[in-house]
């Protein structure tokens, strides 16, 4: 028999999948019969942006000084001067250039809110970007057979009662990060609940079973702390204009797939319904070809990456101290340029972190000069810093999560001081 609470946490997801307006109405009507007030705890939210392809990190925070990485990139290059013949990079500490694509986000590292990891990477040396994803997302760099994810562990470690929306991917499909036991969202859009399910097999036994059977397992009185909670959540999300939302202080999100999704979680976090996890990406980083500078390839995905980040930090306004955003990508570039303008494979990245209980104002990390005998096998910055020591550290400094829970199996922990 499915009991009572495992039925309405998961079962949320499975309502959810059909869109509101094809919530059997029986359902709706026993939410509109509830006369309780909203009763969410007002969560901590981690957002983590995924960046698909493999950003440059050199490219995104530059070690301008080094006369090295000017040799090996004698197109790509770029510094802080003022007459480099290209917009300048903003200087952040008079060793490192944020690029100006950036502009957003360079405020926000001078009022020490964010701080960038910078030689962050796999110890798994692929240069497959599939292989690299899944090893990053499962959290286990070196097994392939990790049947959930690193954020999918994250929530359930969080030990709370969970709603139907403490883990929410913005995205059309579930990714592998969320893949596991925990009930999970992926929404593609908030103004139709274009929710999926995948890649749950717990979701997909409570489907097969017809919704009055699971409904006549529950208390009629909805007595049941988490069945409420899902019922509360449908209330919440039924009387709210998600369509005509306006962002708050003035914030602007770009017109693109990041933009909206960045939008839709600041309007999950607002309207309370107990979102922990949050789960974003942003795609188009493999620059093999014509990177360009402060115009290219790169340049647009930066300007994008940036602008919805700032909106969205701008847009949070006093639920900034419950939000912390971290960014990642699969692996680095080569430090070399190659011969059509772009970069190739690599190893390590950068990592931007930002929140009000971060270890701002920094560049962490350990970048040795770009001397070709300090390189990878002789062409690629060094991973210094494995991602799970990031990952770990602020999942569980910001969530709260007990020290001894498990997030990266086979794995021992170590500290950064990446959080305050």
């Amino acid at each position: 028999m499915t009991n009572r609470r495992y039925f309405m946490k998961g079962a949320g997801m499975s309502l959810l999948s059909l869109g509101l307006t094809g919530i059997p109405g029986f359902l709706l009507r026993a939410a509109a019969n509830e006369k309780h007030s909203v009763s969410f705890r007002r969560p901590k939210t981690l957002v983590f942006i995924f960046q698909r392809g493999a950003m440059d990190g050199l490219m995104a925070v530059t070690p301008f000084t080094d006369a090295h990485l000017s040799q090996f990139r004698p197109t790509l290059f770029m510094t802080a001067a003022k007459n480099s013949g290209h917009t300048p990079l903003m200087d952040l500490d008079g060793r490192f250039g944020l690029h100006p694509a950036f502009s957003g986000m360079e405020p926000l590292f001078h009022e020490k809110r964010l701080a960038i990891i910078h030689g962050m990477g796999s110890p798994n040396e692929s240069r497959s970007h599939f292989d690299a994803q899944d090893y990053m997302e499962s959290g286990t760099p070196f097994s392939k057979g990790t049947p959930d994810g690193w954020l999918n562990r994250t929530a359930k470690a969080t030990g709370s009662q969970g709603t139907p929306f403490s883990a929410v991917s913005l995205t059309s499909a579930l990714p592998r990060s969320l893949y596991g036991d925990f009930p999970a969202l992926a929404i593609n859009n908030l103004n139709d609940f274009a929710i999926q399910a995948k890649a749950n097999p717990s979701m997909a036994n409570l489907a097969a079973k017809s919704f009055e059977e699971l409904y006549d397992q529950t208390s009629s009185s909805l007595l049941n702390k988490n069945g409420q909670e899902t019922f509360e959540a449908l209330q919440i999300l039924g009387k709210t204009d998600i369509r005509h939302y306006i962002p708050a202080n003035g914030a602007t999100y770009p017109m693109s797939p990041l933009g909206n999704a960045l939008k839709q979680i600041a309007q999950l976090i607002k309207i309370n319904v107990g979102l922990e996890i949050a789960f974003a990406e942003s795609s188009g980083w493999d620059t093999h070809f014509n990177q360009g500078t402060d115009n290219g390839t790169f340049a647009r995905n930066a300007k994008d990456l940036g602008a919805s980040i700032s909106a969205f930090w701008n847009d949070l306004g006093q639920y900034q101290d419950d939000v912390t955003l971290m960014t990642a990508t699969e692996f680095g570039r080569t430090v070399k340029q190659n011969g059509t303008g772009g970069t190739d494979h690599g190893r390590a990245s950068c990592s931007f972190i930002l929140g009000n209980d971060v270890q701002g104002g920094v560049v962490h990390g350990n970048i040795q000069p770009l001397s070709q005998d300090n390189l990878a096998d002789g062409r690629d910055l060094p991973v210094t810093t494995d991602f799970r020591t990031v990952f770990n550290e602020v999942a569980k400094k910001h969530l709260e999560i007990r020290h001894d829970a498990d997030l990266f199996p086979d794995w021992k922990a170590n500290q950064i001081s990446i959080m305050k």
